[in-house]
This record gives C-alpha cells, sequence and structure tokens, in this order.
C-alpha cells in the first residue's frame, strides 16, 4: 500500500464520518459497491481520476480534500 493511497482513505474516512455517512450509504450515493469504497479507505485500491471526482462530488468537497 502506498502511502498516497493510505493518506487519500483516511481523508475520504474523515470526510465521510464528519458528514455522519454510513459506507453503505454513501457507496449508493456514490454508486459504488461498499466493499470497494472500503479497499479505497484501507489504502488497498489505486483509484481513477474519474472515481475520485465521483467521490468528492458526493462528500461536498473539492478533488484536492480528498488529497
Amino acid at each position: 500500500m502506498s502511502t498516497t493511497n493510505k493518506r487519500l482513505g483516511a481523508n475520504m474516512r474523515r470526510i465521510r464520518e464528519e458528514k455522519s455517512l454510513l459506507q453503505k450509504d454513501f457507496a449508493k450515493k456514490v454508486g459504488l459497491d461498499a466493499a470497494y469504497l472500503s479497499n479505497i479507505e484501507n489504502g488497498k485500491m489505486n483509484v481513477t481520476i474519474a472515481t475520485l471526482e465521483k467521490i468528492a462530488k458526493a462528500l461536498g468537497v473539492q478533488l484536492k480534500e480528498l488529497m
């Protein structure tokens, strides 16, 4: 796992939890599988820019806030 993936996952989880979103509810909002989002939050996935943009939009943040 890369440091970038870990940082991205930690930021994503923090923002999601600050917004009181459960992972399964967030997955529905983004249109992605909850297990896939879990892997991102745990730093186990390399994510495309398009997916990052979807996640940022669903969280209501700018892409740079995830990074």
